[in-house]
């Protein structure tokens, strides 16, 4: 577990350096919202959808080159939710990582520009792969993938419905959408689009974006056992923020064993659908299996 740590450290060092690459420079009479994106990019985090990403290219033998502009622009998409939710018409957290919320720091006005400005720059950063790549059909389809799954038939469509049941009852079938498309949505798109880019056939295709379905519901619910098992220090944002936010969680409605007992079954599950995949990485079996321990 010790030598897995510390390649997951490196590993996530150089996810880093390859996101700071490709964002913008601070200047001009914008350049407010340009350091509020910035500011937010760089408060740090897990970067899991940009290392899951890499890594199932990796598996199928993809670029890495070709793959390091979606890396950049699917972690710009995760951070503008994150900036997004933040906000007082939202969640109204007035911390995250450890660290003050983008509205917190620059102002509620500046907080929505700025993540706005990181949605609409994610796409243009994903489109330079068309500089690189030979395969141009590729990177189309990730393109679509990538709009997909952020808009309203993925994050957005789950953010929706999540901010329309605040403060209500959500029942089980709400609950499962919302989690489905809020958060699995962009684990979705980072896997399968790490397979389209190297060229993977549907077949795999499908298979990845079961598994990361099943990464995601279980990062969802393992983030609600850390919202009232976990503390501030640790996560770096308050806690509780769901019981405060009166929101329905998986905990609350299953109870915390359960959710413990289904975040190691479903993570399982998703094991042994990478496990069926072609080729091997035994680096992306761990990571999946890293979801079930985390801590933060």
């Amino acid at each position: 577990m010790r030598e897995f740590k510390e390649e997951l450290k490196e590993r996530i060092q150089e996810v880093e350096e390859t996101i700071y690459g490709y964002l913008p420079e601070e200047e001009g009479y914008q350049k407010t919202v340009l350091e509020a994106m910035n500011y937010s990019m760089k408060a740090g985090g897990k970067r899991l959808r940009p290392l899951l990403m890499q890594e199932v290219c990796r598996l199928f033998g993809g670029s890495m080159e070709e793959i390091a502009p979606f890396m950049a622009a699917i972690e710009m998409i995760h951070t503008s939710s994150l900036v997004h939710d933040d906000l007082p018409c939202m969640d109204n957290d007035e911390f995250r990582r450890g660290k003050k919320s983008t509205w917190a720091a620059f102002g509620e006005d500046m907080g929505v520009l700025a993540g706005d400005g990181l949605i609409v720059y994610a796409f243009e950063t994903a489109c330079r792969a068309f500089q690189i790549s030979s395969h141009p059909e590729r990177i189309g389809e990730a393109l679509r993938i990538l709009a997909n799954k952020t808009g309203i038939w993925g994050m957005i469509g789950g953010q929706t419905v999540d901010v329309e049941l605040t403060n209500q009852a959500i029942p089980r079938e709400k609950l499962d959408f919302i989690y489905r498309l809020k958060t699995g949505a962009l684990l979705e798109a980072s896997m399968v689009i790490g397979a389209v880019i190297a060229g993977a056939d549907e077949a795999s295709c499908r298979l990845v974006e079961r598994a990361a379905s099943k990464i995601g519901l279980a990062f969802q619910i393992q983030d609600d056992i850390l919202d009232v098992t976990s503390s501030q220090e640790v996560l770096g944002k308050p806690v509780l923020s769901d019981e405060k936010n009166c929101k329905t969680t998986y905990v609350t409605l299953e109870g915390l064993e359960k959710a413990r007992e289904d975040v190691a079954r479903i993570s399982e599950g998703a094991i042994q659908d990478i496990r069926a995949l072609p080729g091997e990485n035994i680096f992306l079996e761990k990571l999946a299996a890293m979801l079930v321990t985390r801590e933060k």
